[in-house]
């Protein structure tokens, strides 16, 4: 049978593109782990160096009862917050300080999200004041109204006010 020409040089190619691409597709050699993640406080050591004057950093994420996925960071720097005015903050943390808006905003996030749902609850309140209680979370921006009488906790509000909760330091879970 006579040899094509080039055949060879084509042969040779084609076996040097297939150990190309084998090499490339080979799993990577297992790493080390990195370090970072082992020392305990390897957010506060990056904080000190990145910002020595002091800051702020506070993130999560959370897969909800109800199937929604939130993530959240903010990072602030600690002089500027101390020099801020803290008086609109006030209203904000005033609407958290009452149990049963606790246990409402609890509820949201476990699905109970329209009005018929809260009120079925027996630890919530009915009526007027579960209402009430309503108006408060949605004035100060812990609760939005989606539909008619249908609430959510807005999604840039997830996060922290887990943070707030667990801030208070007499909330824990199983994993601290």
């Amino acid at each position: 049978m006579p040899e094509v020409p080039d055949l060879a040089a084509r042969v040779t190619a084609l076996e040097a593109r297939l150990a190309a691409l084998e090499e490339r597709c080979a799993p990577a050699p297992a790493r080390a782990p990195d370090s970072r993640w082992e020392e305990p406080f390897w957010a506060l050591s990056r904080l000190e160096d990145e910002s020595p004057q002091g800051a702020l950093l506070y993130a999560g994420h959370i897969h909800l009862p109800t199937g929604e996925h939130w993530g959240w960071k903010e990072r602030q720097g600690g002089p500027e917050l101390l020099a801020a005015s803290w008086d609109e903050a006030a209203p904000v943390l005033a609407a958290l300080g009452h149990p049963l808006r606790l246990a409402i905003l609890r509820a949201v996030l476990h699905g109970q999200r329209t009005t018929t749902q809260l009120q079925a609850s027996p630890e919530l309140a009915t009526g007027g004041k579960l209402y009430h209680h309503l108006r408060e979370l949605q004035a100060a921006g812990w609760l939005l109204m989606q539909g008619r009488g249908e609430y959510t906790v807005p999604a840039e509000r997830v996060i922290p006010l887990l943070i707030a909760v667990r801030a208070t330091g007499r909330v824990t879970g199983a994993e601290s």
